[in-house]
Parts: C-alpha cells; structure tokens; sequence
C-alpha cells in the first residue's frame, strides 16, 4: 500500500464518522477510497444514497452513469472503480416542503475540508463538477449555458487541475434533454473522454 493510498483510506475512515452539522441526517456518503486522478463532485446525497451506501445510487446516478456508458461504454461498475467520487455536503440535508433541502453556508463550509483534502491528496488532473452548487465551488457564472461544453483550469488548494462541469442529471430538470442543454452536454461529454487522466 503506497502513502498515497494509506492517507486517502485514513480520509475516508474520518469522513464516513463526521457529525459536524446537527441538520445533516447522517451518515455521511462515500464513493470510497479510489485511488483516480479524475474527481467527480456532485452536490449532496438524496435521501436513499445514505441507505445504499455510495453516491448517485438511484434515478439521477442511472442518468449520470448512462451519459458515459452511452458515450464511451463504461459502465456504472467501471465508473465507481476508477473515478473518485465526491460532493460539496456528504450527508443528506433532509426534506422540505418544496423538496429536498439546500444545505446552508455553515454546512458547505464544514464540508469544503473534506473536498480540500481530497485535492491535496489526489492531486487530480482533471475534476468534473455536476450541477450549479458543485460547479460554483470552481468556477464563477450566471447560467449553465455559458459554462456546460466547456473546459477551464483551476487553481484550488496548491493544485491546478481542468474542470468540465456538467448539469445535473435529475429527473426534474429538462436542461440536459433540450437544446441548447442537450447539444452542450454531448460536447461536455466529449471533453472528459478526451482528457488524458479519464481511464480508457
């Protein structure tokens, strides 16, 4: 086991044991220790990700997954083992009348250490955020349509890495299933499967 590996296990130990916010229903959610130079960052996890155990595990994560099986045939299973997975809150901030609930200021902040962390010993090349919480973690924008099909390099936490966000792949949202949406997620697509650090 090199240091690198070692240090992200430990990682994941503490986060999965995080009780920092009281709002938060835990437990926090993990893709688990993947040693990848290729981050995903999604938002927060729906109610049933804490239940199975891992990120994207229902109907937006089918949507997610099919995007790349679909472009370059790796499935989920390939997916999970080679890309770590990651978020802005690690644990479901529960329900509200209008739907799920958008974690507060004070709860991101708490989780940005855990994404800081995983920067510092990733060291990833290549960093795909998904939807407008996670993407404005990176990068600074009005809509989705200036920024989705596009490429931008980063400097966060004593790394420079390339970010290529996507939208976010929920069932509710029609963005990535008409155009401009639909055509500036296949080029999004394209981007990260040319990127040298995706897994081929």
């Amino acid at each position: 086991m090199t240091s690198r590996d070692r240090r992200l296990r430990e990682h994941v130990a503490q986060l999965r044991s995080c009780v920092l916010c009281p709002r938060m229903q835990r437990p926090p959610v993990s893709g688990g220790a993947v040693l990848s130079k290729v981050i995903l960052v999604g938002q927060a996890p729906g109610s049933r990700e804490p239940i199975a155990g891992r990120p994207f595990a229902w109907t937006a994560g089918r949507t997610l997954f099919g995007w790349f099986e679909k472009a370059c045939g790796i499935d989920e299973a390939g997916f999970r083992a080679s890309i770590y997975m990651a978020a802005v809150c690690r644990c479901f901030p529960g329900k509200t009348a209008a739907g799920d609930r958008v974690p507060d200021s004070r709860e991101i902040d708490n989780c940005s250490g855990w994404l800081r962390r995983e920067i510092e010993i990733l060291q990833p090349a290549l960093v795909i955020p998904v939807g407008r919480l996670a993407i404005g973690r990176f990068i600074l924008f009005d809509k989705l349509s200036d920024i989705i099909g596009r490429q931008f390099s980063v400097n966060l936490h004593g790394c420079r890495f390339d970010v290529v966000p996507l939208p976010h792949p929920s069932g509710a949202s029609p963005w990535h299933r008409i155009n401009p949406g639909k055509t500036l997620l296949e080029r999004a697509i394209k981007l990260i499967l040319a990127h040298p650090a995706f897994p081929t």
